[in-house]
């Protein structure tokens, strides 16, 4: 597998905003590791359909995150309806974060625990599958599924209810895909049985 290296333009007050916030000049999220003094972004899964759009949009995400108001999470967790705005994205979340989830990890749960702890996710004890995850520095994203034994598989994913504080709900939503696609290229990318 090989790693793939980016250029991330992100203004110089962002990357020192970033620094304060993350406290660090590399920082590891996602499979990603972002090095703030060269200003790129190394995508570790070697994905091969990651596109300049996928980098305008992480750009985004960061440079909104720099803005952030941080206040930190207490474990009450919300569902992303629940998120202020949330039931005005609540749909497209579960088309493009969610119902994924329940699609390629349903028949195989323990997949998509193996896949968590590729990315640093910590395995939780409840439903078929459960972890959280830190898609962000202050925005741990509990994922639960229910795999297909008896019904259909389902599936939700969690916010601790301060997430806002570091993302308007629109980019917590694109945040969610972002997790939820980069859980699904772990497992592809390790070939996870």
């Amino acid at each position: 597998m090989c790693d793939f290296l980016f250029k991330l333009d992100l203004e110089k007050q962002t990357k020192e905003k970033l620094l304060a916030m993350i406290g660090s000049a590399s920082y590891d999220f996602l499979g990603f590791i972002l090095d703030l003094k060269k200003g790129t972004i190394t995508d570790q899964l070697g994905s091969t359909n990651f596109s300049e759009r996928h980098i305008q949009i992480l750009a985004t995400l960061l440079s909104h995150y720099a803005q952030a108001n941080p206040k930190r999470p207490e474990g009450k967790l919300v569902k992303f309806k629940d998120l202020p705005g949330g039931t005005s994205y609540e749909q497209a979340f579960i088309q493009r974060a969610i119902q994924p989830i329940a699609d390629y990890f349903g028949k195989n749960p323990k997949k998509l625990i193996q896949a968590a702890k590729k990315l640093g996710g910590k395995d939780l004890d409840f439903a078929d599958a459960s972890f959280e995850i830190d898609a962000l520095k202050g925005i741990p994203l509990r994922y639960i599924l229910w795999g297909t034994e008896e019904f259909e598989a389902s599936a939700n994913i969690l916010y601790d209810q301060f997430a806002s504080n570091y993302l308007p709900t629109e980019d917590l939503a694109v945040l969610g895909e972002l997790t939820t696609g980069r859980l699904i290229q772990a497992a592809v990318s390790c070939s996870i049985e």
